[in-house]
């Protein structure tokens, strides 16, 4: 069997097959899953389960159901679909769910992203640290009930029905707009959703390939925009999207062909959700940039700044009842999608504000470009702990917070270290005023990094 130590990650379960994750292995996360949903939610009797285009989905996606249906509980099957469409099933059907991806992960790798009724997440803290302990005891007493069952239903009419509900599509325009769908899920949604709309769109890589033939499903790397830049500028495009495998994430190309970071994005759909519920609360993750809370003071919103991490997003939006929710890496999570994180929403409501102005991306976004940022830098060091407590004594007249890593605020510039969740890594996130301020921070803390490491 594969290794359940190894798997079981901050958020998910994720594994290279068959050596970590293995059909035997996840028909026993199947049970595990199934157990956790009989203790959290006892009235359940159904649950989700989907998976992507990678080559091994049918047959984990099979074991899990198997797990599942062992147990007592039914398995209602919506075939292929991208993260958020699972999402979109737990929010509709009010039943937990379970997807079958890697996301942005290499071809050799698979995985499950689960979540309660409503797409309640499971996490680390929240259900998904109970499973592993779960499978990693072995099988306890037999289920003497009656199998569950299995139903397959077509849910992609009713999702992207429920994406657009999200836009005012009369006021859209036929924007000419290029989305990379890197051989991902994009490719069956992105077109699903888009149908019914004015834009003229197309879809470079569209054919559902999970060995990623063109290039990795991963859009935060600059090298992997490098095709749907071009093509926006060879083809005179007012916006680029690029989805990640499962469709989850979007990043923007503006009309120039450049990329636009998930801190400016984030700006944007916070801006365009006040201007509908002024006096709003948003949250945003630490790494975001500073024209976040800016832009959502000036706008009249209440800002909240959350760990990174989509189950602490999550929770937090629920117990502040706030409205919409940005990270920096290109998620995007709405209240009225369960809380839940969705790239097409985000896209629709960017081209939404773009339709509006009746301008060019790049003027759109241009208030919102006030400071330089340095990217994530990861630096390998032996001991994560002692390196941060290191840089945070040399900054000990700073403001500073652990509220995720170390947070330090100079004065004019700022920068976040924090811990890699799976390996021995510092991941440094700096700001400062200009391109020049930002290269002199970042080689001034890397240069502490380094003599701490």
């Amino acid at each position: 069997m594969g290794d359940a130590a190894a798997v079981f990650k901050a958020y998910d379960v994720r594994g290279l097959v068959p050596g970590e994750l293995d059909a035997d292995l996840t028909r026993s996360i199947g049970g595990a899953f199934a157990r956790l949903v009989r203790s959290e939610e006892p009235a359940t009797t159904s649950v989700a389960v989907a998976r992507d285009m990678r080559p091994s989905g049918a047959e984990l996606s099979a074991a899990f159901t198997e797990g599942v249906t062992a147990l007592g509980l039914d398995v209602v099957d919506i075939g292929l679909a991208s993260t958020d469409m699972l999402y979109y099933a737990s929010g509709h059907l009010g039943i937990p769910g379970a997807v079958f991806t890697a996301s942005h992960n290499p071809a050799g790798y698979n995985g499950i992203k689960m979540c309660l009724s409503a797409a309640r997440p499971i996490g680390g803290d929240m259900g998904l640290g109970a499973m592993r302990d779960d499978v990693l005891a072995g099988p306890g007493d037999a289920y003497a009930g009656r199998p569950g069952s299995v139903t397959t239903v077509d849910l992609l009419d009713g999702f992207a029905d429920h994406v657009r509900s999200f836009v005012d599509v009369p006021a859209l325009r036929p924007l000419r707009v290029i989305a990379d769908t890197a051989n991902g899920m994009g490719g069956l949604v992105v077109p699903a959703v888009f149908e019914a709309l004015p834009f003229d769109l197309e879809v470079l890589f569209a054919e559902l390939d999970g060995t990623f033939p063109n290039h990795p499903a991963d859009p935060i790397q600059p090298e992997n925009l490098v095709d749907l830049r071009e093509r926006v500028l060879a083809t005179g495009a007012d916006v680029g999207l690029a989805f990640d495998g499962d469709a989850d994430r979007v990043f923007l190309v503006d009309e120039l062909g450049r990329p636009v970071s998930g801190t400016l994005t984030t700006a944007l759909v916070a801006r365009s959700v006040l201007q509908r519920e002024p006096g709003a609360t948003i949250v945003h993750n630490l790494i975001c940039g500073s024209v976040v809370p800016e832009v959502i003071a000036e706008g009249g919103g209440h800002a909240i700044r959350t760990r990174v991490g989509h189950s602490f997003i999550k929770a937090v939006m629920a117990d502040e009842g706030a409205a919409f929710g940005g990270e920096h890496s290109g998620h995007y999570y709405f209240r009225d999608n369960w809380r839940a994180d969705s790239g097409l929403i985000a896209a629709l409501t960017v081209l939404e504000e773009l339709s509006r102005s009746e301008g060019t991306l790049s003027g759109l976004l241009e208030p919102f470009d006030r400071y330089a940022a340095s990217g994530e830098i990861n630096s390998r060091v032996d001991d994560p702990a002692a390196v941060i407590d290191r840089v945070a004594q040399h900054y000990a007249d700073s403001p500073q917070d652990r509220l995720d890593g170390l947070t330090v605020e100079p004065g004019g510039w700022w920068f976040n270290l924090r811990p890699s969740n799976t390996e021995p890594l510092l991941r440094l996130n700096l700001e400062a005023a200009d391109a020049e301020s930002c290269a002199a921070r970042v080689a001034e803390v890397r240069a502490l990094i380094d003599a701490a490491g």
